[in-house]
């Protein structure tokens, strides 16, 4: 693929990404935060050709040491799972805002063993917070969490907040490249 033909396909994705899943209105966003916009994230992962090829563009964001995908449950499992199956990592499954009550009553789904380089998949990052979540239960586990890629940077402090928990973050696309406001 050439240079312009890549450039030409990052543009298409983005305009794919903008029509399948940015609603307008007034939208309480996880972090707190009130916003013009809301980037739908199940609109991006149940529309097979457009996860595919969100996934494929994901694919060379990864650490090329990684050996484990974690998806935060529930938003970023479709992620996980498809980033799992596009690179031939494991994926896990991390619960971030409750552990598991019944059966093994895990927090981490999936195997992990004590260190591990494991990259998270997230959809959209505003704050960070379900991010650090992640890397807190993963640390906790034993893994080394080796960086967070996302789909989506909605440029709210979600990169610096990472980078005060020594996180590399890469996101395929920012707000600002997105063309939507604040």
């Amino acid at each position: 693929m050439t240079a312009g033909s890549a450039a030409t396909e990052r543009e298409d994705l983005a305009r794919a990404l903008t029509e399948a899943a940015v609603l307008r209105g007034h939208f309480v966003l996880r972090s707190g935060a009130v916003s013009d916009y809301y980037i739908d994230k199940y609109r991006l992962t149940t529309k097979p050709a457009l996860l595919a090829r969100l996934t494929a563009a994901l694919v060379p964001l990864l650490p090329e040491d990684a050996q484990r995908i974690a998806g935060p449950a529930l938003g970023a499992v479709p992620l996980a799972t498809a980033l799992s199956l596009a690179s031939g990592l494991p994926a896990l499954f991390v619960r971030v805002d409750s552990p598991k009550d019944h059966g093994t009553g895990k927090v981490i789904e999936g195997l992990l063993d004590a260190g591990d380089r494991v990259v998270i998949v997230e959809d959209i990052v505003t704050s960070g917070g379900a991010s650090a979540a992640a890397v807190a239960a993963l640390r906790a586990a034993g893994a080394e969490v080796i960086g967070v890629v996302a789909v989506v940077d909605r440029e709210q402090g979600g990169p610096q907040a990472l980078a005060a928990i020594d996180v590399p973050f890469r996101a395929l696309f920012t707000r600002t490249e997105l063309g939507l406001g604040g």
